[in-house]
């Protein structure tokens, strides 16, 4: 497999500067011990779990599956049920793991633990001025998402082609790009653009070891960059999601003004679509995230495939401006 030492395989140890962060409904153990056999980087979800217990268990399961370097992504966002992201935070140094992925609002409050005992934070944000801020708070790393990407992309509406380097001249810490990326093509631009690695979710989603239904994968594959709906815009909470009848149903219901989210919040409820998509594989039966590097995604390899793959198009990419 190439060889493409950059600051973040240097301060990981990791052999690829590829990168599958934290993902709802996804972010098992057994995919991420998958990713980091391949050589990459994954984290695993810690929200997904009811308490730091079990996200410690978790954690030691995946450590049974691999021997490389994994982390725990914490993403800190308001909840109507509480979520034990102190419980989450202890578990994690407990167990030793020594990178973490936040996401949502900054980790201000987490950091002094994480850094008194030497964990490195990769902080997830969508603008240059939440990376300014976060590195000035002290995180080491910046994975910056661009406007393509599934989930949260924020409110700017700015790709990643001007994201990246944008942010890249902001911050002196490393910088990961996220959004879009799932292919060797996209690593090669965004180490042009300055970045130091890639951020991939939609593309590990439609792996062999991702333990979701395989109608997902399979329409993933099928799906092509404009089969994404943003919903969320009305309430500044906007999300990319996988167009569906229910997707479409609240992108509609929110272009009047007078709508709430409770004339939606039955629809979005995250439940369903982890049980009725990510679950059953009931295509319509709930809202899931996707991003448009569907387009470029057209099959389900392993992730030891996958990996090599990427490497693969990027050294033929790099011969391209040798």
């Amino acid at each position: 497999m190439a060889k493409l030492k950059t600051r973040l395989t240097e301060m990981f140890g990791v052999e690829t500067p590829i990168c599958m962060g934290g993902m709802t409904g996804v972010g098992y153990g057994e995919l991420v011990a998958a990713v980091a056999n391949a050589g990459a980087l994954g984290f695993i979800t810690a929200h997904m779990f009811k308490s730091g217990e079990e996200l410690l268990a978790e954690i030691e399961k995946t450590k049974k599956l691999t021997d490389k370097p994994f982390g725990v992504n914490l993403t800190l966002l308001p909840s109507i049920n509480p979520i034990p992201y102190d419980e989450y935070r202890e578990a994690i140094i407990h167990s030793g793991i020594k990178i973490v992925e936040t996401a949502g609002r900054a980790p201000t409050d987490h950091l002094p633990r994480f850094k008194e005992h030497g964990v490195k934070v990769i902080h997830k944000c969508t603008s240059v001025r939440h990376a300014v801020s976060a590195v000035n708070k002290g995180v080491d790393v910046i994975s910056i998402d661009g406007f393509e990407c599934a989930g949260h992309p924020g409110e700017d509406d700015v790709g990643l082609i001007v994201l990246l380097p944008a942010t890249v001249d902001a911050v002196d810490v490393p910088v990961i790009a996220s959004g879009g990326m799932a292919d060797g093509r996209g690593l090669a631009a965004a180490i042009a653009l300055g970045a130091d690695g890639v951020n991939m979710g939609t593309r590990f989603c439609a792996t062999v070891e991702a333990q979701i239904h395989e109608n997902v994968k399979k329409k993933i594959v099928e799906n092509n960059e404009l089969d994404t709906v943003l919903v969320g815009r009305s309430l500044r909470n906007t999300a990319r999601v996988a167009k569906n009848d229910i997707s479409v149903q609240v992108a509609e219901i929110q272009k009047d003004p007078t709508k709430s989210f409770a004339d939606v919040k039955e629809l979005m409820a995250g439940v369903r679509g982890r049980e009725n998509v990510l679950r059953d594989g009931h295509m319509d039966g709930g809202i899931w995230t996707t991003g448009q590097s569907q387009a470029l995604i057209h099959d389900i390899p392993t992730c030891q495939e996958l990996v090599t793959n990427v490497m693969k198009q990027f050294e033929e990419a790099r011969a391209k401006f040798a």
